[in-house]
Parts: structure tokens; sequence; C-alpha cells
């Protein structure tokens, strides 16, 4: 099995003025396990086909993970920041699958 250490980016809600709530990512590094990795190319009807990885990664979590895991957003894998499509929660780990390439604050 491989190993994973990486960043685990967030998009939290903070505070710009009174009253004002941005989205703002935030990454945070975890260490942990490739379960599955998997890439396919998927036909977009463009150009060029899309690359879409469908990984798993188990993390070893902590209490800021626990508590922001509906923020979680994107895995920084390989060079390339990757959409999680699903988190798993089995303490004390987090299982995160991810597909498609992360393109910025999409909530």
């Amino acid at each position: 099995m491989a190993k994973f250490y990486g960043n685990v980016g967030f998009v939290l809600l903070k505070e710009t003025a009174p009253g004002v709530y941005r989205p703002t990512e935030t990454t945070k590094p975890y260490r942990g396990d490739v379960l599955s990795g998997v890439r396919r190319w998927e036909n977009s009807g463009q150009v060029n086909d899309n690359l879409v990885m469908n990984n798993r990664i188990s993390i070893v979590a902590d209490s800021f993970a626990y508590e922001n895991i509906g923020t979680m957003k994107f895995v920084e894998y390989l060079g390339t920041k990757w959409k999680i499509t699903a988190a798993e929660i089995q303490r004390p780990r987090i299982i995160l699958s991810f597909g498609g390439v992360y393109n910025g604050n999409s909530n």
C-alpha cells in the first residue's frame, strides 16, 4: 500500500468585515495511505478529453478535520488539486474519494 502525505483543502467562511463573510481556502497537511489509484480519460465533447481520478486516500484525521468535514473541498495529489467527492469517517481516519480537477471556490 502506497503512503500519502499532502494537503487537504478546506473552504471556510471568514468574516472580512462586520456581518460580511467570504469563502477562504485553507490547507492543512495530512498523512495516510493510498487505498486505490485509478485514472481514466473522460470524453467531454471538447478537443481534449478530461483526466478523472477515481482515487481513495485514508488520512489520519485530527479534531480540525472532524469538525470541518463538511468544508473539505480538495486534495493535493501528484501536484494537482483534486475535487473531493466523498468523505467516510472510520475513526481515527477519514477516507476521501476524489475525482476531477478542482477549479477554485465552487461551493
